[in-house]
């Protein structure tokens, strides 16, 4: 991993990635932005100059994204439907701005939380030894 913890000279106190990570911060340093808009990553630490060249979250928040808002929307949609059966454009109305509003508030946080984990357990891509 370019970047990271294995070339750092500087001694930093730990940092919870998982704080870090919903908050948004640099894994290194706890202090810096990890974005520099709604989901695009920074090109380094304003703070401890970490360059985020080794974050690359993929799909994996995504996937959590999915696996979470799913579980609780058609949770919901079914405890809706079985209670007071309303029309289909009542569940149109409420359950896609609901689902569109609660991915977008947990994918920002999802994605602070992989890159913080890239870096605190120096993941980097696989490679095939030769």
């Amino acid at each position: 991993m370019k970047g990271a913890s294995v070339t750092d000279k500087a001694h930093y106190p730990p940092v919870n990635p998982i704080s870090a990570g919903l908050s948004g911060r640099c894994p290194r340093c706890g202090q810096g932005k990890v974005f520099s808009g709604f989901l695009t990553i920074a090109k380094s630490c304003r703070n401890c100059g970490l360059s985020y060249d080794f974050a690359d979250s993929g799909d994996g928040p995504a996937v959590f994204v999915i696996m979470i808002v799913g579980f609780i929307i058609v949770g919901l949609v079914l405890a809706v439907e079985l209670a007071f059966q309303p029309p289909i454009w009542v569940h149109l109305v409420v359950w896609l701005p609901l689902t569109v509003i609660l991915a977008g508030g947990v994918l920002r946080p999802l994605k602070g939380i992989l890159i913080a984990m890239q870096y605190k357990h120096n993941a980097e891509e696989g490679r095939l030894d030769q």
